[in-house]
């Protein structure tokens, strides 16, 4: 009885010693797991500037974007031609847009238009690789992207109430890709999104309350009749005019993409211009009411590239 007892004791020793060194297994692959989250890379605007780091690694990163200025804002990220700098961006590329600018506010499109043919040929091989979307004064966003390595320039061409782009206020900074970092994730999105040049912005899936990550898949892209690609840009709508909102989108309206915004609408962040076949995604936090997604585009909604929906309990 006595060796009986002898075993059952040794037996709890070893049963307790197993436990304990499974748990500790777990508590140790539950901390690999959070060491393996994706870098924030985090990106501050106070007036007219753009506040980050310098140099990243490639990879996945969320860009966390924080709008504490006074107007509506958004980054893109440009990745630029091997041996062409922001300098070169700076003096051939600022003027001339600027300058067709301000030909298209004096009435006289056609010679604005004409005045963009000045471009270097090098601004044709800038890749546009996404950011966020546009980002209404006192909001942040986050935005999910894979950046390769490169040179890039971080850019904003919102304009001021006098035409003047934001780009040509200081609005770009340069940023360094260069490394290794995360190279894969996994992401569970709330909604799928589609986008492209024939179908527009498709979403199937019903948008809740709350905390919502949003997947983008661009299935194609083009450049449409100002200079950009479609890209999805999230917000909230307490207006009763969404051809107000639809005008605003086209930068090259003299009225589009000036601040103050409109009204009635509220930025919320989105998915930037990215090539075909990019995959981004973006997280929002969304309370009951009508929201729109919306590519910066001339007439929207012709191009089906203009979807309302309304979030509720």
């Amino acid at each position: 009885m006595k060796n009986l007892n002898l075993l059952k004791f040794f037996g709890i020793i070893i049963l307790s010693c197993f436990l304990l060194t499974n748990c500790n297994t777990k508590e140790k692959t539950k901390k690999t797991n959070l060491s393996e989250k994706i870098d924030v890379v985090e990106i501050t605007t106070n007036i007219m500037d753009f506040n980050t780091l310098d140099t990243i690694k490639s990879g996945w990163h969320i860009f966390r974007y924080i709008n504490n200025s006074a107007e509506t804002h958004f980054f893109l990220l440009d990745k630029y031609p091997e041996g062409v700098t922001i300098e070169n961006a700076e003096k051939e590329v600022a003027p001339v847009f600027q300058e067709g600018m301000y030909l298209i506010n004096e009435g006289k499109p056609e010679e604005g238009f004409k005045e963009f043919q000045k471009l270097p040929e090098w601004f044709y091989n800038v890749v546009f690789t996404g950011g966020s979307g546009l980002v209404s004064p006192g909001k942040k966003s986050e935005t999910t992207l894979y950046i390769e390595p490169g040179y890039y320039v971080i850019e904003c061409y919102v304009k001021m109430a006098n035409g003047v782009f934001h780009s040509s206020m200081g609005m770009v900074k340069q940023l360094i890709v260069e490394g290794k970092g995360k190279d894969s994730i996994q992401i569970s999105p709330n909604a799928k999104i589609t986008i492209s040049s024939t179908n527009g912005i498709i979403c199937n899936d019903t948008i809740k309350k709350g905390k919502q990550t949003f997947s983008v898949y661009f299935e194609d892209q083009k450049t449409y009749e100002n200079f950009v690609g479609h890209d999805v840009n999230l917000v909230k709508i307490e207006s009763d005019s969404i051809q107000k909102l639809e005008n605003w989108m086209n930068w090259a309206n003299p009225k589009g993409l000036i601040n103050p915004s409109p009204e009635g609408f509220t930025f919320l962040g989105g998915v930037n211009d990215m090539p075909t076949g990019s995959t981004a995604y973006f997280t929002a936090n969304l309370n009951e009411g009508t929201y729109a997604l919306i590519s910066e585009v001339p007439n929207p909604s012709t191009k089906n590239l203009l979807k309302i929906f309304t979030v509720s309990n």
